[in-house]
């Protein structure tokens, strides 16, 4: 009997410490955060996406090349609506060349298929800035805050 006791809490201990280990590696992954280049996959299809046209944009991304994202993009967009990731690098594109309402429009269709985007809140609240709308900024830093249990790369940029 005594020794059902003494293992019960290392049991417990055990398993509390997978669990950190898991939240902490699951939001050093980006763990549910928004968009790889754009904040943090949230679960969606950044950790891994085959498509030809995801992979070309998301390449695209990281060469800083935003007419390659907007043009991959939008073709892999007309086949997967519903990939919030996609419209958060399209959104985020469309900012980089200039068009700032068509990236309004970007993250909203991004939020609305995954409110707790935290790439596109924090892609959100970069054009928020970029248009000098503080209270707007700072309203999308707050989501931010609500959403980062642990601080997060979003919330950081």
């Amino acid at each position: 009997m005594q020794e059902q006791l003494t293992m019960k809490p290392s049991i417990v201990v055990i398993v509390s410490a997978m669990s950190l280990a898991f939240s902490l590696s699951a939001v050093a992954a980006g763990g549910g955060g928004g968009g790889g280049a754009g904040g943090g996959a949230d679960g969606g299809s950044q950790a891994y996406n085959p498509d030809p046209d995801f992979r070309a944009g998301m390449t695209a991304v990281k060469k800083e090349d935003w007419n390659q994202v907007v043009s991959h993009m939008t073709v892999y967009l007309l086949r997967s609506p519903g990939d919030a990731d996609a419209w958060n690098e399209l959104g985020h594109a469309h900012r980089k060349v200039g068009q700032v309402d068509v990236a309004l429009t970007d993250y909203d269709r991004a939020l609305k298929i995954n409110p707790k985007h935290k790439g596109a809140h924090e892609y959100l609240g970069e054009a928020y800035l970029q248009m000098g709308d503080l209270a707007r900024a700072e309203q999308e830093m707050k989501v931010l805050e609500s959403l980062c249990f642990f601080p997060c790369e979003e919330k950081a940029t």
